[in-house]
């Protein structure tokens, strides 16, 4: 029998996370954290992690937030 390799190929948009660092609120800090994500960029991550050929597919603007999105996402975790 023929094996098939099949992949996975999300689409949609990612979104930025701003958020106080620890416990402190918005009007208690002078920084924010920031992480990215979305829906179908999470669950096209998760299924590469479990061994599945998967990738997400949106666009980010040319300047300094869209290079630390794909930054964040092509970085490998530790």
């Amino acid at each position: 029998m023929e094996s098939l390799s099949k992949k996975v190929v999300t689409f949609g948009e990612v979104m930025m996370r701003l958020s106080p660092p620890g416990v402190a609120t918005f009007s208690q800090t002078q920084s924010m954290d920031i992480t990215y994500g979305g829906g179908e960029a999470n669950v096209s991550i998760a299924l590469a992690y479990m061994g599945l050929q998967a990738s997400h597919v949106t666009r980010f603007p040319d300047n300094n937030l869209g290079r630390a999105a794909t930054q964040f996402f092509t970085t490998p975790l530790d």
